[in-house]
C-alpha cells in the first residue's frame, strides 16, 4: 500500500510539474521545430548577418527556401524579395574630436571613454562650437502640455537630456515623443542644432563598456531623402552616464541629483550650463543594398482575402563586432532568428495543419532593424500590397523564452482591441496578459511594430514577460547585461523549449482570429495612435 501511494504522489508532483502546454491537447507547436529553425539562422555561417551582408543574404535563401517548401507565395516587388536602398554612415574616430570649454580652458572628451560620436552629425569635418543647455527630459508633448523646450532659450545650442519621462506620461505617448524624428522636429523648431543624450543609469539595458566596444560599427539610414528625419543636425552625441558630472560644473546641479530624480521619472529642471562645446566629426559614406522578405498565405472569403494581417520579425543582426571574451560574432539567436524562425514554423504549422482563413496573412522579413527600424519603416511606408489593405501587425523580437510563460507581456495592450484580443487568446491558454513593465526602457517604439502604427495599423508586440520584484525579474536582467547585442547570444544559451511552444500558439491563434474577426482591429478611443488611423 505504502509504494501505491509514492507512486501516486509521484505521478501527481510530475504532472503538477509538467508546463502548462503539455497538458493542453490542441497546441500545434512543440518548440523543437522552432529552434531547430533558430539553429541554422544564428549558425556561425550566416556571420551574424549584418545588414547588407553575404551573411544576411544566406539566411534570405533559407527562408525563402523554406516559404516555398510551406506553399506560401511571394509577395514582394522581386519575388519574395523587396530590395531597400541604404547610406551606411561610418564616424572617422582619429579625424574627429570634442571637448569641453569652461573659464577658458579646454577639457578634451575622448570617445568611448566619455562619449559615442553619433554619425547623423551633418558638419562633417568642420569646427563647430556652441553653448550647452540642460532641458531635462527634451520633450514636447502637447497631449500633456509639457514643454520641457520653452523653459530655455535654445538658439544656435547644443542640448543635453536625460533619456526618460515624467511619470505622469503614459509610457507608450513618451516613447513615442522619445523617437529621433518627433524629438528632433521639436528640437530643431525651437533653434537647437544638435543634442548630448545621456543614458538613464536606470534603464541602461546594457554596460556602457559594452556599447563603447561597437561604436565602430557603422550605422545606417534610408537612402530616399524622404525618409531623412534630422534635417538640420549639426551634432550629436551618446554620453557615458559615468562622465556625466564634467557636464554639470559650476551648474548649480550634479548629475547625480538629477539622476536620482530621473530614476524615479520625477519632474526634471532646465538651465543653463557654464561649459561651451567644441567638436568637428568626420563621417564617411556609402551605399549598401539590403531587402525585407514579404511572402503571403490567401484567404479564402471572396472580400476579406485582399485585407491581410502581417506577422513580421527582422532578420537582420549585428555581424562582426568587437571581441567579447574572445568572440567577435554576434549570432542574434534570440535577436532576432527567434522571431525569424517562428514565423517559419507558424508558416509550416498553417500549411501542414491548414486553417479557414477570410482574410489573408502577410510574413515579413525586415531587414535593418538593428540600423532604426529601416525595413520595416520602408515596407510600411511603401508595402508590396495597398496600404489600406493592411488590418493589423503582430511584431515578434526577441520575445525571449528563457524561463516558463506565465505572463505574456504586451505592448500595445492598451492601445488597440487587438491588445484585448491578445490578452484573450493568451487567457485562454492560462496566460496572463500585463502592460509594459518597464515604461523607462521605450520598448514601445524600439522595434519594427513601431513603423506599423504610425501609419495607422494597430500592432501588438508580445514577449514572456515577468512581474516586477520577482525572480524571473532578476533572469531577465542577467540576459539584458550578459547577452543582449553581445556574441554571448548564441546558440548555446538555455532556452525554454515549453515557453517558446506556448508562445507561438497564441500568435498562431491571434492570427487566426485576426484573419476571421468580421470586424478590423481598432484603435480606442483615448489612444494616441488612434490619429494616424487611415481606414
Amino acid at each position: 500500500m505504502r509504494r501505491i501511494l509514492v507512486a501516486i504522489f509521484l505521478v501527481v508532483s510530475l504532472l503538477a510539474a509538467e508546463p502548462l502546454f503539455a497538458q493542453s491537447p490542441n497546441l500545434h507547436f512543440d518548440g523543437q521545430s522552432w529552434w531547430d529553425h533558430v539553429r541554422i539562422l544564428a549558425d556561425d555561417n550566416m556571420e551574424g548577418r549584418e545588414t547588407g551582408s553575404a551573411g544576411l543574404r544566406r539566411a534570405q535563401a533559407y527562408v525563402v527556401d523554406q516559404l516555398k517548401k510551406n506553399a506560401i507565395e511571394p509577395a514582394g516587388s522581386d519575388g519574395f524579395y523587396q530590395p531597400v536602398k541604404l547610406v551606411q554612415r561610418l564616424v572617422v574616430e582619429k579625424n574627429s574630436s570634442a571637448a569641453l570649454l569652461r573659464d577658458g580652458k579646454t577639457e578634451s572628451l575622448v570617445p568611448g571613454d566619455d562619449f559615442i560620436f553619433s554619425s547623423r552629425s551633418e558638419n562633417s569635418e568642420k569646427d563647430l562650437s556652441a553653448s550647452l543647455v540642460f532641458i531635462g527630459y527634451g520633450l514636447k508633448i502637447p497631449e500633456k502640455n509639457l514643454d520641457e523646450l520653452a523653459a530655455q532659450n535654445l538658439s544656435g545650442k547644443i542640448v543635453v537630456f536625460i533619456n526618460g519621462s515624467p511619470s505622469d506620461i503614459p509610457a507608450a505617448l513618451a516613447s513615442h515623443y522619445s523617437t529621433i524624428g518627433e524629438r528632433w522636429k521639436s528640437l530643431h523648431g525651437a533653434g537647437a542644432i544638435g543634442y548630448i543624450a545621456i543614458p538613464n543609469p536606470a534603464s541602461l539595458d546594457i554596460p556602457w563598456s559594452r556599447i563603447s566596444v561597437n561604436r565602430a560599427q557603422p550605422s545606417m539610414d534610408l537612402a530616399d531623402a524622404e525618409f531623412n528625419e534630422t534635417d538640420g543636425l549639426k551634432l550629436a552625441f551618446f554620453f557615458n552616464p559615468a562622465s556625466a558630472e564634467k557636464l554639470f560644473v559650476g551648474s548649480g546641479h550634479t548629475f547625480a541629483e538629477l539622476a536620482a530624480l530621473a530614476k524615479d521619472r520625477k519632474p526634471l529642471p532646465a538651465f543653463p550650463l557654464t561649459a561651451s562645446i567644441q567638436a568637428h566629426v568626420a563621417v564617411q559614406t556609402s551605399d549598401v543594398e539590403s531587402a525585407n522578405l514579404v511572402a503571403k498565405l490567401s484567404g479564402s472569403d471572396p472580400t476579406l482575402k485582399n485585407e491581410f494581417v502581417v506577422l513580421s520579425a527582422h532578420l537582420d543582426h549585428l555581424g562582426i563586432g568587437a571581441a567579447i571574451n574572445g568572440d567577435s560574432l554576434y549570432n542574434g539567436a534570440m535577436d532576432d532568428a527567434s522571431g525569424s524562425a517562428l514565423l517559419l514554423d507558424v508558416a509550416a504549422s498553417l500549411h501542414a495543419h491548414p486553417e479557414k482563413l477570410g482574410r489573408s496573412l502577410l510574413f515579413v522579413f525586415v531587414t535593418g532593424e538593428e540600423k532604426g527600424l529601416l525595413g520595416s519603416r520602408y515596407f510600411a511606408t511603401r508595402p508590396t500590397v495597398p496600404a489600406k489593405s493592411i488590418i493589423a501587425d503582430v511584431n515578434v523580437d526577441m520575445f525571449l523564452p528563457i524561463v516558463p510563460l506565465k505572463f505574456l507581456e504586451v505592448k500595445g495592450l492598451e492601445e488597440s482591441d487587438l491588445g484585448d484580443r491578445a490578452a484573450a487568446v493568451a487567457a485562454s491558454l492560462g496566460v496572463k496578459a500585463i502592460p509594459d513593465q518597464e515604461p523607462l526602457r521605450n520598448r514601445f517604439i524600439r522595434s519594427d511594430q513601431y513603423s506599423f502604427i504610425v501609419k495607422g495599423v494597430p500592432a501588438v508586440k508580445m514577449d514572456d514577460g515577468f512581474i516586477i520584484g520577482s525572480p524571473e525579474q532578476k533572469i531577465f536582467k542577467d540576459w539584458l547585461t550578459n547577452r543582449y547585442h553581445a556574441p554571448s547570444d548564441d546558440l548555446s544559451q538555455p532556452k525554454d523549449l515549453a515557453a517558446a511552444a506556448l508562445y507561438e500558439e497564441i500568435v498562431r491563434r491571434l492570427l487566426v482570429d485576426a484573419a476571421n474577426n468580421p470586424a478590423r482591429p481598432h484603435w480606442k478611443p483615448d489612444s494616441f495612435f488612434r490619429r494616424y488611423a487611415t481606414n
